[in-house]
């Protein structure tokens, strides 16, 4: 524990860094191949939402012997065909799920899963959720993640500055669509529970990302009145200056929510508490992974463009007389590397 504390005092005095911004290419190639792969499961096999949003009807039968194999006879001999979910709940518990169905097909259902389990028909959970109002929610949940994504825009450009208002927005759509997308590949169920997980990790991810830019922006206060490092070096400094704390921080978020999904849904069953903590678990790794791999290299790559910004790494190359890269050099807070041949002229000595 003491050699990782002294790593983490080492990286934020500049000692030891490690390169993020130089590197950015390739953290752009990892984010590339899981968006394809995303882009593809949601191209051939689409989201599996849940009634909520679809309509149709749930039934959870609760008995000392569920089985999924029973419960599914009992529901295609009631005469309802088409699509059929049915999932073991815990132990105790099996729940069907089917498309929208007539009074006259729920009530049969009902009866056909009442006589095959030996239990009273007013014991079952029924649910009846209407297309309509599947609709509504949809359309709810997309105008509130359209508003969360401008409100934060906003707030971010007023709070810090607005290109890292836009890199930390361009990292918040990166997390969504990994998550969204290895929801698809899996075939996890998309539910209310689960929007508001995808919420939770917008909030998350732009926290940790806020972190960061906080420090970018006190390393860069003054950058442009010195020639000591360029943008990308200071971006690189205050990633390397927060990445401990950054780590700590999902570690100990991740931890619960793993408990959650693992004990609560995997051996509990609860089925509503798997797809909230589906959602943030996955949430968590990828937003951590895009507050330090992605948002600061795409602020990096904004900021460079900029007249003064290339005007400074012009003076810092100057200085340093070589190729300047974003790492620092080992035992030097100034983070400058690949250093050149110095042109200073010859003393002459007395003849």
């Amino acid at each position: 524990m003491s050699k990782f504390s002294g790593l983490g005092g080492r990286l934020y005095r500049g000692e030891t860094s490690i390169e993020f911004i130089g590197k950015r290419r390739r953290w752009y190639g990892v984010s590339i191949m899981f968006i394809l792969v995303s882009i593809a499961a949601l191209s051939l096999q689409g989201l599996q939402l849940g009634i909520e949003f679809k309509g149709g009807s749930s039934f959870t039968v609760t008995t000392n012997s569920p089985s999924v194999a029973q419960a599914r006879s009992a529901v295609e001999s009631a005469g309802v065909a088409g699509e059929l979910i049915v999932q073991a709940v815990g132990d105790n518990k099996v729940r069907v799920q089917t498309g929208s169905l007539e009074t006259s097909a729920n009530n049969a259902v009902q009866d056909a899963l009442a006589a095959s389990f030996a239990v009273d028909v007013a014991t079952i959970d029924t649910q009846i959720i209407g297309p309509s109002w599947g609709e509504e929610i949809t359309r709810k949940a997309l105008y509130g993640l359209i508003g969360f994504l401008i409100v934060i825009m906003l707030y971010l450009a007023m709070a810090l500055e607005p290109k890292m208002a836009v890199a930390a927005i361009v990292a918040v759509v990166h997390d969504v669509f990994i998550t969204v997308g290895i929801y698809a590949l899996v075939g996890f169920d998309v539910t209310p529970a689960t929007v508001i997980g995808f919420l939770t990790i917008l909030g998350y991810s732009l926290y940790d990302t806020v972190v960061v830019f906080d420090k970018v922006r006190e390393n860069t206060r003054t950058i442009t009145a010195s020639s000591t490092k360029t943008y990308s070096q200071a971006v690189n400094l205050a990633v390397n200056q927060t990445i401990v704390r950054s780590a700590n921080t999902s570690i100990v978020a991740i931890l619960p929510v793993a408990s959650i999904l693992f004990v609560g849904a995997g051996l509990l069953g609860a089925g509503t508490l798997k797809d909230l903590s589906l959602a943030l678990f996955i949430g968590l790794i990828v937003g951590t992974y895009s507050s330090i791999f992605i948002a600061p290299p795409i602020l990096a790559s904004l900021r460079e463009r900029e007249p003064a910004m290339q005007a400074l790494a012009k003076r810092v190359s100057a200085r340093s007389g070589g190729v300047v890269s974003s790492t620092p050099s080992q035992g030097s807070s100034t983070p400058i590397i690949g250093r050149g041949p110095r042109n200073q002229p010859k003393r002459k000595g007395r003849k």
